[in-house]
Parts: C-alpha cells; structure tokens; sequence
C-alpha cells in the first residue's frame, strides 16, 4: 500500500515537473524566436534610430522606421490605466471582501466575472460608439478617438483582474489580525485599510501585476478607440500602441520585407518592455519583504 502511495506521489510530482518544464520551454521558445526575428529589422535600421526617432513611415518611397511615439504611447497608455484602474479595483476588492452583503456580493462578482469573459473585440466597439462620441462632444475635439478613450477602455478590462485577484488575498488574512485590531480600539475601517490590506499586500501587488500586463499586452480594443495614428502621444491626440503596430501592419507587410523585419522588432521590444516592468516589480515586491 505505502509503494503504491509513494508511486502516485512520484508520478503525480513528475506530472507536475514536466508541466512546469514545458511552460518554461514555451517562454524559451517565444524568447529565441523573438530575438532571432527582431534583431536583423534593428540591425539593418539601427538602434538610435529605431528607438529614438519619431516618424513611422513605413509605406513611403523611402521607409522611415521610428518608433519612439509607440513606446511613449504605450508607457503613458499603460501608466494611465493603472492610475484609474488599481483604486477603483482595490476599492471594490475592499467592499467586497470585508463590507458587502452577501447578496450584493454575489451579484457584484458576477458582474465581475462577466467582465472577464467579455471578449476584447466587444469592449473596443463599446468604445468606439459611446465612449469616443462622448469623448468628442464633451471636450470639443475634432476626434473623440484618442490615448484618454484608450486609458479608459484599458482601466475597465483590468479591473477583473484586479478585483478578484485582490478578493481572493484580502479574504485569505487570517481573522485573528482584524480581531486583535479591533480589540485595540480601531475601527472596522481602520482595521481594513490599515491591518488586513497590509497583510494581504503580496496578493494585491500580483494583481497590479496581472493589471499592467493585461494594459500593455491588448491591441484589438485599443486599435479600435485610439485612432492607431502614428503621433506622438497627446491626450486627445490619435495615438499608436506597440500592439497595434504591429497588429495593424503586419497582415499587409511581405515576407522578407524592412517593413516585415521592424514590425518583429517591435514585438521584441515589447517583450524586453513587459519583462522589464515584472522585474521591476518583482524586484520591489521583494524589497519590501526584507
């Protein structure tokens, strides 16, 4: 009986040392194709002159291959998000977990949850027929599409992750810690903000994790509210992201083509910019652990 126990034991552990394996395959993988395809577009370009220059010009006589306006419209798009999205999400994770009913809780994660499962190509149309309309008669801008209904759209599809990630690490605070704030005099909200928030921060930073990536990875949604102009980035200006360059431009770019090359050299950029920003992260999250 004990052999047969520790035989599921060994198979079940190399089941999961063999999932693991391949999930860090398949980043190996996206890496080394990424590399060997984006290098030669920066090679034949130059780096300065890819990073740093602010025209795209990808389709005139001659090509001029810049992408500076993408990446600062992809830093402030991302950055805007997060400055609308993580209050709101953590706000509500708050209610939810320490505050609501339970039957408002229940019909507000569902909500939530409903959220999560409505596709990107959905929200973007929402977007695009209320949101840049109202964007334009508010403020009087010949064009309602912009990096503002980007940041916006943006906000709203990460809140699912956020609010429920954040759910899930303030429920998991043991009950003892708001017990023992509460028997020092502190108030409920007190106790919320100031004990269980604290205690439950690893979880929350996840979900600001899971927030920024899903921020900086979309590109349906917003191609379709932000004009997908290559400008340099302006609130009620039409803006590019990384995403959506390459999204916008590789169905019509050929084989072998400049064109082509740059296009594999953003998404590799991209790439060192998502990688950058989690160790960033990771890095703080450790730091204030220690």
């Amino acid at each position: 009986m004990r052999k047969q126990q520790k035989f599921m034991e060994n198979f079940i552990h190399g089941v999961f040392l063999l999932l693991g394996l391949v999930t860090v395959g398949c980043v190996l993988l996206i890496t080394v194709y990424l590399v060997l395809s984006g290098i030669p577009g920066i090679r034949r370009i130059g780096v300065f002159s890819f990073l740093f220059r602010s025209t795209w010009e990808s389709t005139a006589k001659e090509p001029v291959f810049g992408i500076l306006p993408f990446i600062l419209t992809s830093i402030y798009g991302t950055a805007g998000a997060i400055l609308f999205g993580v209050p709101i999400g953590f706000l509500t994770a708050v209610y939810l977990a320490k505050l609501a009913p339970p039957k408002i809780k229940a019909i507000v994660e569902s909500a939530v949850s409903l959220l999560a499962g409505i596709p990107s190509v959905v929200y973007g149309l929402v977007g695009m027929l209320i949101l840049v309309p109202g964007i334009r008669k508010l403020f009087s801008v010949p064009d309602g599409a912009s990096l503002l209904a980007a940041i916006i759209v943006l906000a709203v599809m990460i809140l699912p992750s956020i609010i429920k990630v954040s759910v899930t690490a303030l429920e998991a605070v043991p009950q003892e810690y708001e017990d023992a704030s509460l028997a020092l005099g502190a108030t409920p909200i007190e106790t919320y903000f100031r004990v269980s928030a604290p205690a439950a921060k690893s979880g929350i930073a996840a979900a600001v994790v899971l927030g920024v990536g899903r921020a900086i990875g979309e590109a349906m949604a917003v191609m379709m509210v932000s004009g997908n102009v290559p400008n340099m980035p302006g609130l009620f200006q039409s803006v590019r992201f990384l995403t959506t360059a390459v999204a916008s431009e590789m169905s019509y770019s050929s084989a072998g083509s400049l064109q082509r090359q740059a296009l594999f050299s953003i998404a590799l950029v991209l790439y060192l910019f998502i990688l950058m920003i989690n160790a960033a992260l990771n890095f703080f999250l450790k730091r204030s652990k220690t």
